[in-house]
């Protein structure tokens, strides 16, 4: 089959590079503390349907640690990522506050995930437009039992993102 050459064609590149840990241990303690903190949101998940706990801690820039966890519904489209549910909370509660770090935990039948889970792409938009709101990159720790990756800022999930200007 012949190839066809559009000479019009060009490519975009976008890389993202993301820090890689081989375990919790490498983390400074700061950062330990809030994946144990997302760790134990996990726990509190209700998650009935599908076994899949995810928790979240945030470190907002005064200083204050807020948790979620994902929310379930049998009509799954209403449920909520934990993300999302620590997210808003956080608006909710600190409204002029910034979020700095957060830290994600998976856990499927019990075991935390042996291998990062990013999060879905509404939570990606929904913290992007949280760095954008307060112009404050928010440091990512994806949590795992076995390599922890560390990003640090949401854009570097979805380097492809919708924001407010869009909409002019």
């Amino acid at each position: 089959m012949p190839t066809i050459k559009n000479k019009h064609m060009k490519f975009l590149e976008i890389k993202t590079q993301i820090k890689q840990f081989d375990n919790i241990d490498e983390l400074p303690q700061a950062d330990t503390e809030l994946v144990m903190m997302a760790r134990a949101a996990a726990e509190k998940s209700y998650s009935p349907y599908s076994n899949f706990k995810v928790g979240t801690a945030l470190l907002l820039e005064n200083g204050e640690i807020v948790t979620g966890n994902n929310q379930e519904n049998a009509a799954y489209p209403s449920g909520l990522c934990a993300e999302r549910t620590a997210i808003f909370w956080a608006n909710s509660q600190y409204p002029d506050v910034p979020v700095i770090k957060m830290a994600i935990t998976a856990i499927k039948n019990g075991k935390i995930l042996p291998s990062p889970v990013a999060p879905c792409g509404s939570c990606r938009q929904v913290m992007i437009e949280t760095e954008n709101r307060f112009n404050t990159e928010i440091e990512t720790i994806l949590d795992s039992s076995g390599e922890i990756w560390v990003a640090d800022k949401a854009k570097d999930f979805l380097p492809l993102f919708f924001e407010g200007k869009d909409l002019e």
